[in-house]
């Protein structure tokens, strides 16, 4: 790789990419035009950037690379590099459209895991907290997925499932939170919804207990309370020592169903 100078590649640099009205007039032009230059210091000029920490300024000169030099053994390499880039400039919509670009031109090669594992990471770094959209949150589950599914053997597989983990968790709190917004409002169907799909589908998170304590609560509500009980029942059996059974319990002791039958106390 080369080793050039700061001075050197800033030099470089400007006559590489010259604004339409020169190099150092109008710096806030979008309008740039590239000059032609060897693949060697483009990419060299390139790298310079990305160890200077200039990393949206390295991920344009990579895909300059490309655009530049599309038949040569560093354009595939320039694709990635510059996904890379814009991930580490942190200009995630950037990064999963390289990532995405490299898999559509070069889907079996061998740094297609990590390609994948970029647009999961880009998605899971702009996951918001529970009180906003999780959009992008289901998108990072689906990377994540995806890439698992392709590839359950590479080095990124481990961490995806970890990440998984903590997107199930964070999509079950999203769940728990518009559920008991339902019940403030005294929506009882809509809360059991909810809740019910924390049940189902993030039954290994640490929202469970409470989800099944608020369906037990919601089922009461409801005037259904042969349901409540066994929601209550399930609770105790796979968490018998928390608050959340212990809550549970007592609205059953308060709400007995017809024809009750006798429920375990609660663990002191």
């Amino acid at each position: 790789m080369l080793n050039l100078s700061r001075s050197t590649t800033a030099l470089l640099l400007c006559a590489i990419i010259l604004p339409a009205a020169g190099c150092a007039r109008n710096r806030a032009s979008t309008d740039t035009s590239y000059v032609a230059t060897d693949v060697n210091t483009l990419y060299g000029v390139a790298k310079q950037y990305l160890d200077d920490g200039r990393y949206e300024e390295a991920a344009k000169l990579f895909d300059e690379v490309e655009r530049q030099h599309p038949y040569s053994v560093w354009a595939r390499r320039a694709q990635l590099m510059s996904a890379f880039s814009y991930y580490t400039a942190k200009k995630y919509p950037e990064a999963i459209s390289s990532s995405q670009r490299f898999l559509t031109i070069h889907p079996g090669n061998k740094d297609a895991p990590y390609a994948n594992y970029l647009i999961a990471m880009s998605y899971y770094n702009q996951i918001a907290d529970v009180s906003r959209d999780q959009r992008t949150t289901q998108q990072a589950s689906d990377s994540f997925n995806e890439l698992i599914r392709r590839y359950p053997e590479s080095r990124y597989a481990a961490d995806a499932r970890l990440k998984l983990d903590l997107i199930n968790d964070h999509l079950a709190g999203k769940e728990m939170e518009v559920g008991r917004f339902y019940q403030r409002q005294g929506n009882w169907l809509a809360s059991v919804t909810r809740f019910r799909a924390v049940v189902d589908k993030y039954q290994t998170t640490s929202h469970t207990p409470e989800a099944l304590m608020r369906l037990t609560e919601s089922y009461l509500a409801l005037g259904v309370p042969t349901e409540a009980q066994k929601t209550a029942a399930v609770l105790g059996r796979n968490y018998p020592g928390t608050e959340w059974y212990q809550r549970a319990y007592q609205l059953i002791q308060r709400n007995p169903p017809p024809q009750q039958v006798a429920a375990a106390a609660p663990q002191s």
